[in-house]
């Protein structure tokens, strides 16, 4: 059985059968898996920085799921909870919509396939993921490990603008078993449509999930933004703003708990692309907000939390059935990994990787101050692509 090794490159500068014909309801069931995965990585993790994207998840395993099979495929579809080759057109849509020229905010998103020397693949999936997702399959030489490593490298730098230059290492790559890399690239440059002022940027009083106080940067502004107060069904009250970038295509939420007691794997399983959607109901007021200048770069294993979330037999040699990928030769996932970088400042964000909350009409406080471990969301908001997440216990 040969190895089919994934990477999911994700960087930033800075369920009705009948619904499945909606574009938004459909990014919004894609990014909820990236949500999930999100959640699993940071049971490891809590006092850990985290960044993932939910979108980046969505098209690896979409891409996955052209070329699954069987039990395979169901796991895959079932996680999803909707076909790709069905909605295939939407996805498209999607997809272009989110990276249309039109967006002032930069998003741009890569996908690829690196085949080995030789291997075959069916027409069926090299055509589909290039016309779905855009994917496309360039030749590979992995018995010659440094000299692979270092051509997907590079492609991953050209497609990130130079933010992720070391993804893969060769050690990753067996000469003798990987047949396939499958890639995906995902980069955003985003203004603020209200800036900071760099002025008023001064080191204030961050609280650490270990009890330690950090002195931070801290970006500060008095401006009109979209916040209020949400709670989980269990009654764990957190406060919620929106920062809209220039383009009004994307914006950044921001979630912590309001109790200062409450860490945030308290409300993390409560969150879904619904608890997003139902945030965009928030009235705009005039608000003081203090929020901390971070950059965090992490990478994630992600076959575990895939595991948990009953994809299991992609990663079983003996039980992964991708014939739809290549009927010469029997292949598995053996790696499935993230990396994504993202960087908060005064002018903007880069950036390059189950039940809603009750909103109430609740006013918030006149200040918003981010001086403890938060959650953030990059949103595409026309399509509901939740194209980052993170938790930051650190700046």
């Amino acid at each position: 059985m040969k190895e089919l090794f994934l990477a999911l490159l994700l960087v930033v500068y800075l369920t009705s059968v009948q619904s499945q014909t909606n574009p938004l309801f459909l990014e919004e069931l894609g990014s909820d898996i990236g949500i999930q995965v999100f959640n699993q990585v940071v049971k490891n993790k809590p006092h850990d920085n985290v960044v993932i994207s939910p979108h980046g998840v969505a098209s690896v395993l979409g891409m996955l799921q052209l070329g699954a099979d069987g039990k395979t495929k169901k796991q895959l579809t079932t996680a999803m909870r909707y076909k790709v080759n069905v909605v295939g057109k939407i996805l498209k849509r999607i997809n272009r919509a989110i990276v249309a020229k039109k967006n002032k905010d930069i998003v741009s998103t890569a996908n690829a396939v690196f085949a080995n020397s030789g291997f075959k693949m069916e027409e069926p999936f090299v055509s589909k993921n290039k016309e779905v997702f855009h994917s496309q399959v360039r030749s590979a030489d992995f018995q010659d490990r440094n000299t692979a490593a270092s051509m997907i490298n590079q492609w991953v730098k050209n497609e990130t603008k130079g933010m992720i230059d070391n993804l893969i290492s060769p050690e990753l790559l067996d000469s003798s078993m990987t047949r396939l890399v499958v890639i995906n690239a995902l980069y955003f440059k985003g203004l603020w449509k209200s800036r900071f002022q760099p002025e008023n940027t001064k080191k204030r009083t961050f609280h650490g999930p270990d009890g330690k106080a950090y002195q931070v940067p801290m970006l500060a502004q008095l401006s009109l933004f979209r916040s209020g107060s949400a709670s989980t069904p269990s009654g764990l009250w957190y406060n919620v703003i929106e920062l809209p970038y220039h383009g009004g295509s994307v914006s950044m939420l921001v979630a912590l708990p309001t109790d200062e007691s409450t860490p945030l794997s308290a409300i993390i399983p409560h969150i879904s692309t619904k608890t997003l959607q139902s945030w965009m109901t928030m009235t705009p007021k005039r608000v003081q907000l203090i929020l901390p200048k971070f950059t965090v770069e992490a990478d994630a294993d992600l076959k575990e939390p895939l595991r948990n979330l009953g994809i299991t037999d992609m990663f079983d040699s003996h039980k992964a059935n991708f014939t739809k990928i290549t009927r010469s030769e029997q292949v598995y996932v053996s790696q499935m990994l993230q990396k994504a970088k993202i960087e908060v400042k005064e002018d903007g964000t880069k950036a390059s990787a189950a039940t809603a909350a009750i909103l109430i009409a609740r006013s918030s406080p006149p200040w918003f101050i981010v001086d403890r471990p938060f959650l953030f969301f990059i949103r595409h908001n026309p399509t509901g692509a939740v194209l980052f997440t993170g938790q930051i216990n650190k700046p």
